[in-house]
């Protein structure tokens, strides 16, 4: 099937952010007296807008993060990421094959607009996405597994949700993108398949996509 839109996450599938941002994440919850592992990190965050986070320490200990709780973290994200962030291998490629074949992509992601862009200008990946195609959770309130996102992409993109296709690589991505009626293919470099249950297909390096897109 040729996708009339297809949609990316950003973080673990264009930028390779997850391993910088869990290592972050699971060290300042401990520091706040919230013992928290990189892989239990991993296993509950992965892919969640800060709410979430908020939300569930609050429902595991009946208490409320620090009110400057996502400025600090966020500060220290943005630091790693100076000194250390990378894309994806072939992330740039599968973006430029897109582009020559005209098919129209965008990025939906959980991070804020300023995680995203400090993400590609430190990548070089913002030479691929005009503001126009960056959509954030913060634009409507509700990240996944909720379908907000997904679904207020291709109403902005002008694009029926049953033609668009979602590249994620983590369990609430695969959700959101399943409640908003679009197929999903799961990125399996860091996530295990069976972590993406779901999802249309799998591919491990981005390599594989454009075959899977029919470019």
């Amino acid at each position: 099937m040729r996708y009339d839109l297809v949609i990316f996450d950003n973080d673990g599938v264009l930028v390779d952010s997850e391993p910088i941002s869990n290592t972050l994440l699971a060290g300042y919850l401990t520091e706040l007296g919230h013992p928290t592992s990189y892989e239990e990190s991993v296993r509950d965050y992965m892919g969640s807008a800060m709410h979430r986070i908020h939300e569930l320490v609050e429902e595991r200990s009946g208490q409320r993060l620090p009110v400057d709780f996502d400025e600090v973290f966020h500060a220290r994200v943005f630091a790693a990421f100076q000194a250390e962030l990378e894309a994806v291998v072939g992330a740039a490629e599968v973006l430029k094959q897109l582009a020559a074949a005209g098919v129209p992509y965008c990025v939906a992601s959980s991070g804020s607009h300023e995680r995203i862009r400090v993400g590609h200008r430190k990548t070089g990946l913002d030479a691929w996405f005009r503001d126009e195609i960056v959509f954030s959770a913060e634009d409507v309130g509700r990240g996944k597994p909720s379908p907000d996102l997904f679904l207020h992409a291709a109403s902005r993109m002008g694009v029926a949700p049953e033609r668009c296709v979602v590249v994620e690589d983590s369990r609430l991505g695969v959700q959101a993108a399943l409640a908003a009626g679009m197929d999903v293919y799961g990125f399996t470099a860091m996530t295990p398949e069976e972590k993406l249950a779901g999802a249309a297909g799998f591919f491990r390096r981005m390599d594989e996509l454009p075959t899977i897109l029919g470019l």
